[in-house]
C-alpha cells in the first residue's frame, strides 16, 4: 500500500514493479470531469507503458460490464489491470480478472477460492473513501436477474498494490462523501463485532473507527481539508482490511435488497439500518461496542450500544442522509419480501447475534 498526497504519480512504477507492460485501465465515465483517468493514463504512458481504457463501468456492475471489459482486455492483449475509481470500478476490475484468466461466468466464483488458474497482477487506486475494496479480494457483482450482489472472492484477485492518494478524493461531491463515509464507518463497526473477528481484524477495525468517526463531519464541513480527507482514506482502507480478515453482518445484508428494489444508494441504506442493527446486537456484543465508544471518549453513562447507535444516527443526519426507510420511498408492504431476500445474503450468517427472517423483518420495521 502506497499512501501520500500525490501518490498517483507513482502509478507507473507500481505497475512496473509487478511486471505490467500492457495495461487495461478500468474506470467509470463520471470520473472524466475530475480528470483522474486522464492523469492516470498520462502517468502510465510517461513510464513507457501501453494503456487502454475501459470506462463502461456502472454503479453496482453486472456481468454485462464485466464481459465487456473482458472483450477489451482480449483485444489489447493486456498483462496488467489498473482500477481507478470507487468500489464499482474496483469490483468490475476484479470481475474482469476472474473471467479473463479463469473463464466461465461470475456465478461460478460466488463464495471464495474457486479460481483454479493464476490471475493477472493488478493495482487499485480509490477515488472515494468508503468501500475499502482496494484492500479486499472480493468482487461484488450484481446478478442481472435477481439484482442481488454476488460476492466472488479469491486471494489471487486481490490488488498487488493499492495507491491511496487523498488528493483524488477532493473531487468527491458531498453526496458521495456522505454515503461512502457512512459505509466505511459501518465496515469498521460490523467487522469489529462479527463472528469471524480476530486479533488482526479487531485491530484494523478499531484503528479504522479511530480515523473515521472524528473526521467524517470535518470533511462534510470542509471538503478541501486534506488532513481530514487523508484520515478518512486511511480509515476506509483499514476497515477494508478488517473485512478481508473477518466479515460483516446483517446491516449489509439488509442494505442490498434496498438497492436492488428501490435503487437506494448503498451507503444511504447502510446509514438507515445501522443504528437498529447495533441495538439488536447489543445483548451479545454490547461490551465490544463499549470498547469503540470508550476509545473515542463518547461514553456518557448510557449503555454503549445506545451511545454508538445515536452517534451513527447523528453522523448520518449531519450528512443530510434519510433517517428512515419511509424517507427513502420504501413501501411498508414490501418489507416481508426484503426480509426474505436479506436473510439469503451471506453476511447475515456472520452477524454476532444469530438472525432469522423474522428478526430481519423487525429490523426493517424499526427502520421504516
Amino acid at each position: 500500500m502506497i499512501f501520500s498526497p500525490g501518490a498517483l504519480n507513482q502509478l507507473g512504477q507500481a505497475v512496473k514493479s509487478i511486471g505490467g507492460s500492457r495495461v487495461l485501465l478500468v474506470t467509470d465515465p463520471g470520473l472524466e470531469h475530475a480528470g483522474h483517468p486522464q492523469r492516470a493514463t498520462e502517468v502510465l504512458r510517461e513510464a513507457g507503458l501501453d494503456v487502454s481504457t475501459f470506462d463502461d463501468v456502472k454503479e453496482n456492475p453486472t456481468e454485462r460490464e464485466v464481459n465487456a471489459g473482458v472483450v477489451a482486455a482480449h483485444t489489447h492483449r493486456i498483462d496488467c489491470i489498473v482500477a481507478i475509481g470507487g468500489g464499482s470500478s474496483m469490483d468490475c476490475a476484479k470481475g474482469i480478472n476472474f473471467i479473463l484468466t479463469n473463464g466461465g461466468r461470475m456465478a461460478d466464483y460466488k463464495g471464495h477460492g474457486k479460481a483454479t488458474k493464476p490471475m493477472l497482477p493488478s493495482v487499485g487506486v480509490p477515488t472515494t473513501t468508503g468501500t475499502g475494496s482496494e484492500a479486499q479480494s472480493y468482487a461484488l457483482i450484481t446478478d442481472e436477474k435477481t439484482h442481488l450482489k454476488m460476492a466472488c472472492g479469491d486471494k489471487k484477485a486481490a490488488f498487488r498494490v493499492s495507491i491511496l492518494d487523498p488528493e483524488l478524493t477532493l473531487s468527491q461531491p458531498k453526496s458521495v462523501t456522505a454515503a461512502t463515509g457512512i459505509d466505511a464507518i459501518a465496515h469498521a463497526i460490523e467487522s469489529f463485532v462479527c463472528t469471524k473477528r480476530n486479533a488482526m481484524s479487531a485491530t484494523c477495525a478499531m484503528s479504522a473507527f479511530r480515523h473515521l468517526e472524528p473526521n467524517f463531519e470535518t470533511v462534510l464541513r470542509s471538503p478541501r481539508d486534506l488532513t481530514a480527507r487523508s484520515a478518512m482514506q486511511i480509515g476506509s482502507h483499514l476497515a477494508g482490511m478488517a473485512i478481508e480478515n473477518a466479515m460483516l453482518g446483517v446491516c449489509h445484508s439488509c442494505a442490498n435488497p434496498l438497492t436492488a428494489h428501490y435503487g437506494v444508494t448503498h451507503g444511504i441504506a447502510i446509514g438507515v439500518m445501522l443504528p437498529h442493527v447495533i441495538r439488536f446486537n447489543a445483548p451479545i456484543v454490547g461490551h465490544l461496542y463499549g470498547e469503540l465508544v470508550a476509545d473515542r471518549g463518547l461514553s456518557n453513562g448510557q449503555p454503549a450500544a445506545e451511545v454508538l447507535a445515536t452517534r451513527v444516527a447523528q453522523l448520518a443526519a449531519a450528512a443530510g442522509l434519510p433517517q428512515s426507510l419511509k424517507e427513502c420511498g420504501v413501501s411498508d408492504t414490501i418489507l416481508q419480501l426484503l426480509a426474505e431476500e436479506a436473510n439469503q445474503q451471506w453476511t447475515a450468517r456472520f452477524n454476532p447475534r444469530p438472525v432469522t427472517e423474522a428478526d430481519i423483518l423487525r429490523l426493517y420495521q424499526a427502520a421504516w
